[in-house]
Order: C-alpha cells, then structure tokens, then sequence
C-alpha cells in the first residue's frame, strides 16, 4: 500500500544568503562526486537547500494532484505520538512530513510550528490543494497541522485513538481553531530572522538527537 523511497536528507529552507552554519543533507549524487572529506555528523549537511529551492516551485505545483493522491491512501493509519512511519502510526507533523518526502524526497520539519515557517503564508480565501493548514488544537498557535485537498476539506491525523482521515474546516472546532496556512514555495519570502530561527532549531535538534 504504501511505496517505498529513498529518503533525501535535505531541508527545504532558502538559506543561501545566511552567513551561518549549514545543517543540510547532501544528496546521494551530490556525495558520489564530492571531495573525499572525514564523516562527521557536521560535514554531511550542506547548502544543497539552496538549489532545491530554486526549482520546489514549479516541483510542488506540478506534483499536487500525486501528493494529494498519496495522503488519501494513507487514510486509516492509526495515530501515533512521534509516528514517522505508515507501519508504526503517524501523528499530524508526521503524516505530511511522510507525504511530502514521500511525493517529493524532502523532508520538511519535524514540528506543526516548525513547519508553519517555512514555504509562503496564504490568505484561506486562496488556499489550493497541497496547502499545509495550521489550527490551535492544544492550546498554543500552530500545534496542529493537515494538507488541504480543496473545497474546504483537509487531510490531517486527527489525535491520539483516532485515525487518518479528511474533515471539512468550515465545521466550528475547525473554524474557531484555525491559524493560517503555509504553501510550500516561495521560500525567499522567510525573513533572515525566520530563517535563523529555523536552523538553529535544527542545529539543537541534531546536537541532541543525531538526526534531524
């Protein structure tokens, strides 16, 4: 049921004009031609964010119906608190972080509010398919995310017991609860203080986990 990919290590963050330490994955084709250089945690992460974001435009635009397709065969999937896997259960963070590199081979933030800085915000008048739409479910901004399929639906990994499944936003939880949405372009639109943040909170979560 569910296709198996190679996952590429890579951010999708425009962070080439920063002036602070990379944190990014290489690609696989990246590593074969590169200078022999010691392996070290530090020293795999790289820029290569840079050029993904000169092209995840018309990439993500192009690839919507297939990401909307792969987040509807996960409908079902059982919820799981830190859930990485369709195998072993997906939390909300989780499930679109799993479809985007599933669709795309990125990977996207670990964290709803991590998540809700990255890519462009747009208005809820102009959302589209493939959106990421935000909601305060656990009493702070940006604690709960989901992947807009359109009119008014979106797909999302509800809570703990539930499962994987599509609710419409007009409804008054959702109303009430809505923060605003993200699409996954336009990255440049991040100010230099958004950015910052960004990678330092994957700096942290490296230093302390080994992985991103």
């Amino acid at each position: 049921m569910f296709k198996a990919k190679q996952t590429l290590l890579a951010i999708v963050v425009a962070a080439s004009s920063l002036q602070v330490p990379h944190v990014f994955a290489q690609s696989a084709e990246q590593e074969s031609v590169a200078a022999p250089a010691p392996t070290t945690t530090a020293n795999r992460f790289t820029s290569v964010a840079s050029q993904l974001a000169n092209s995840m435009s018309t990439t993500v635009v192009g690839g919507t119906e297939t990401l909307i397709d792969n987040a509807m065969q996960l409908i079902g999937v059982r919820y799981r608190w830190g859930g990485n896997t369709p195998q072993s259960g997906l939390d909300c963070s989780g499930f679109v972080r799993y479809v985007f590199n599933d669709t795309f081979g990125f990977l996207l933030p670990r964290k709803s509010a991590q998540m809700s800085k990255v890519g462009m915000e747009v208005g809820k008048e102009e959302l589209r398919p493939g959106d990421l739409v935000f909601f305060n479910t656990m009493r702070h901004a940006f604690s709960h995310v989901g992947i807009y399929v359109g009119d008014n639906k979106f797909i999302h990994a509800p809570s703990r017991g539930k499962s994987i499944r599509v609710d419409d936003m007009t409804k008054v939880y959702w109303e009430k609860r809505y923060n605003g949405a993200r699409r996954m372009e336009g990255f440049d639109s991040m100010t230099e203080e958004q950015r910052i943040q960004l990678l330092n909170d994957y700096q942290e979560r490296l230093d302390k986990t080994g992985r991103l």
